[in-house]
């Protein structure tokens, strides 16, 4: 995974680009991309300073979170719906989503969704 540059790297290109460089002056003085440089000086004058964002993390999950009270009703309506039935039903109310985020819903749930019971054991007693 990608690790963002330091704040002091950041303030120290800023800080060039505040005295006078161009942006792609500063970022060749410091051995950064032109970019890097352009999009720090962006973000300073959007938001005061240029902390970079959290990195990784789910930022998808919001979508289908948000239907939450839906899809537990449609589960509860039908408890044997399948992840498939259950995409389409929720497909035909406006809500597209993939198998995968049906499935990792259920999961943060610990809602599992088989179909039979769990076997029961062969023998009634331990072995000796």
């Amino acid at each position: 995974m990608s690790k963002a540059l330091s704040l002091d790297l950041r303030t120290r290109v800023l800080a060039a680009i505040g005295g006078g460089l161009s942006c792609r002056e500063a970022a060749q003085r410091f051995g950064v991309s032109a970019s890097s440089a352009i999009r720090w000086r962006a973000l300073e004058r959007r938001q005061g300073d240029a902390r970079p964002k959290a990195l990784g993390g789910d930022r998808r999950s919001g979508r289908i979170e948000a239907r939450a009270g839906l899809i537990l009703s449609l589960v509860e309506e039908t408890p044997d719906i399948t992840l498939e039935e259950l995409r389409t039903a929720l497909a035909a109310r406006g809500v597209a989503v993939g198998y995968g985020t049906v499935w990792r819903f259920f999961a943060r749930r610990r809602i599992t969704r088989k179909k039979r019971r769990p076997t029961p054991p062969n023998r009634t007693g331990p072995i000796s």
